[in-house]
């Protein structure tokens, strides 16, 4: 027999939800083949068997949550079978089995002679409760209690007496009669809230806000966009030259390139660049290593893996770790205007908008329609000063507005 452990993920997570079990008791699965798909705060992983037979029994149920270093399956010798028998009940648990479920479901017999089919820690959960699985309601369309029914019940307010007035039915916060879909936050989603909510809680933010004209860097690639996909075979875009320009001025305002750590000041002298990414899990960030050192078709070649590995839910952890600054585009989606949040431990995050024909005055005689987009600074302001966080926006418009200077920074 072997046991299926989750393996050591990263110093930060500790845990993880099984997203899907790819395999099920009886299923014959080969060495270093996928039982299953763990779904941290941060990627998705892939639980691998590391000894070839058949799978015995499964620990836990979709949705459960596992620990680092937690058994989820046990392997064993045999010839495939179209099940398996679920996990046998200790002779001190206090509840009998009463029948076999698939998929390490047991139905328990219960105070009131229901027999309700519960994961082996959703039963465990309940016992250390008092609770009797019975009256645990549960989302799953067959009725299976999981863990996380159990604990959601066990931290629900008690039902309140039939007895209760008119006045306080109505302040359910739901319409009565009116349809209603309850979702259940994924837990990358409940991350991406918790660390958004920490940071507006945490930190000084403030933003400012400039306008770029756009016409050189749109004439450039104009000129240059099919020369640049022949030689590089990658297309040229606007992030490489947001990157530089960003990485330009970090250099020149070092701050936004720091964090805080307790009473001091990590001054970074590397330029690590997240981009966000949007996904259907939720925004990452992935992380563009050393973009000072990069050229421009090495940071779009770069930029465009990353996005296909986020949406195809296949970055790692290396991937996601380790930014110094970030570059945000709701543009993409038609953003004019907006105050992005930062993205902790990081000082600073640049918003890239929409790009939108505006009359512009040249000079006190002439106005001409020109390509302008707004640009927005969030900047933690316990060490990054107004002045600094304006600064920095005028060096990167001044070199977006003149690109070949960008070759010279570089």
């Amino acid at each position: 027999m072997a046991e299926v452990k989750v393996p050591e993920l990263a110093e930060s997570i500790t845990e993880g939800t099984i997203s899907e079990w790819l395999k099920k008791p009886g299923d014959v699965i080969e060495k270093g083949e996928t039982i299953a798909e763990l779904e941290t705060d941060k990627v998705n992983v892939d639980l691998i068997s590391e000894e070839a037979g058949v799978i015995k029994e499964l620990l836990f149920a979709e949705g459960d949550t596992v620990q680092v270093g937690e058994t989820i399956a046990i392997v064993g010798e045999g010839e495939a079978t179209s099940s398996a028998p679920a996990k046998a009940i200790d002779s001190s648990e206090t509840e009998a089995v009463k029948e076999t479920a698939p998929a390490v479901l047991v139905a328990e017999e219960t105070s009131n002679g229901k027999a309700p089919i519960a994961s082996p820690a959703a039963r465990k959960l309940a016992r250390e409760k008092g609770i009797d699985l019975s009256t645990v309601p549960t989302g799953d369309p067959l009725g299976r209690v999981r863990k996380q029914d159990v604990a959601g019940y066990a931290n629900t307010p008690a039902t309140p007496q039939k007895t209760e007035s008119p006045k306080q039915a109505t302040q359910a916060p739901v319409t009565p009669g009116k349809p209603v879909e309850v979702v259940k936050m994924s837990r990358r989603r409940q991350t991406i809230a918790k660390r958004l909510l920490e940071v507006k809680q945490n930190t000084a933010m403030l933003t400012t806000f400039n306008e770029i004209d756009m016409s050189a860097v749109m004439d450039l690639r104009k000129r240059r966009k099919d020369a640049f996909y022949e030689a590089h075979e990658v297309r040229l875009g606007f992030m490489s030259f947001f990157t530089k320009a960003v990485v330009a001025a970090l250099k020149k305002y070092p701050l936004l390139n720091a964090e805080i750590d307790g009473d001091e000041l990590l001054v970074k002298k590397y330029y690590d660049i997240g981009v966000a990414v949007s996904t259907d899990e939720g925004l990452v960030v992935p992380v563009v290593r050393d973009a000072d050192r990069k050229n421009f078709a090495e940071i779009e070649g770069e930029i465009l893996n990353l996005a296909l590995k986020a949406r195809d839910n296949k970055l790692s952890l290396n991937d996601l770790q380790g930014g110094t600054f970030t570059i945000t585009n709701g543009g993409v989606f038609g953003s004019l205007m907006s105050t992005p949040i930062l993205n902790g431990p990081q000082v600073g995050i640049l918003g890239m908008h929409t790009i939108q024909t505006r009359p512009v005055a040249v000079d006190k005689d002439t106005i001409e329609n020109r390509p302008m987009m707004y640009i927005a600074l969030s900047y933690d302001h316990r060490i990054v000063d107004g002045k600094e966080a304006v600064g920095f926006l005028v060096t990167v418009k001044k070199l977006l507005e003149d690109p070949e200077q960008l070759l010279l920074e570089g």
